[in-house]
């Protein structure tokens, strides 16, 4: 069975749920760290997927033919930089605030307003 558009879409489809199901049950900031990842890497997929199956610039038609284009992967790779730095942020600022309430539940966090 070759997989079809519709395959990768639902992958997408079910990582984004668990992602958004993940960012809104947890508590823990990483837990919440986690979900934002899967969505992230959701939306990776949708670029790849689309690029691989969508429109192709050399035929003007939406064909089953692969699209030579890879616009997709350079969405996905910037998806990736995107995710690795937005990670590296977010645990230096969990570190500071585990050590200013030895907690990293976001609830604490009402106390940072400013």
């Amino acid at each position: 069975m070759i997989p079809t558009l519709a395959h990768f879409l639902a992958v997408s489809l079910v990582l984004f749920g668990a992602g958004v199901t993940t960012m809104l049950t947890k508590r823990s900031a990483i837990g919440i760290l986690i979900g934002v990842e899967l969505v992230l890497n959701a939306a990776a997929i949708n670029f790849v997927a689309f690029a691989r199956f969508g429109w192709s610039a050399a035929s003007g038609l939406n064909s089953a033919a692969p699209s030579t284009g890879i616009h997709g992967q350079v969405f996905a790779a910037f998806i990736i930089v995107l995710a690795a730095a937005e990670a590296a942020m977010a645990l230096a600022i969990f570190m500071s605030f585990y050590h200013n309430y030895h907690a990293i539940d976001v609830e604490k966090g009402d106390e940072l307003k400013g």
